[in-house]
């Protein structure tokens, strides 16, 4: 039984190192108090999910305050287009969207900003649809737009983003025009 124990143990520890592709990085995300002022409102946090996505050149993410917005189980949906052509939906927990995220961005810096909102609310659940743009620095110009789907989510004291859904526009997909300014 030691033997066995001993086996497993080694496969473990050694289990990265036969690894037939590089682990992904890891981004350390800690715990905070959320900004009243991100949580109280649709709008605050509608506003603080685009001020987390935002950062300047050589600054560093707001990770920190970007996990308070979410449910604990929150998922995150990439929509694209494979190379095949077909739609692909990419899903990710926070962490998963964190550690995948261009640390290219960090460096170059990137501006996302809403454009237009569509918001309908029943009871203690609202559907934000929130149009993007995207640029690489303020007022530079714009790389991509898009449509942002927020599923919000109010526990009586403060709203949580239950998911969040994102489609980036292409030609063969351009953005209606009742989600344009």
């Amino acid at each position: 039984m030691k033997t066995l124990a001993a086996l497993v143990s080694l496969a473990i520890l050694a289990a990265p190192a036969f690894a037939k592709k590089p682990l992904k990085p890891h981004v350390p995300v800690a715990a905070i108090a959320p900004r009243a002022e991100d949580v109280a409102t649709i709008d605050g946090i509608v506003k603080a999910y685009y001020d987390v996505v935002t950062v300047a050149a050589g600054a560093p993410r707001q990770w920190d305050r970007d996990r308070t917005l979410y449910i604990e189980d929150v998922r995150f949906v990439s929509n694209h287009v494979g190379k095949d052509g077909k739609p692909v939906a990419t899903v990710m927990s926070h962490q998963d969207y964190v550690d995948r995220t261009d640390p290219e961005l960090e460096k170059e810096g990137f501006d996302e900003h809403e454009i237009h909102r569509t918001t309908q609310r029943f009871g203690n659940m609202a559907h934000v649809f929130s149009t993007y743009e995207s640029r690489k620095t303020p007022g530079g110009p714009v790389i991509a737009r898009g449509i942002n789907s927020l599923e919000l989510f109010w526990d009586g004291k403060r709203w949580w983003i239950a998911a969040a859904v994102w489609n980036d526009e292409r030609k063969e997909s351009p953005i209606p025009k009742e989600y344009l300014p």
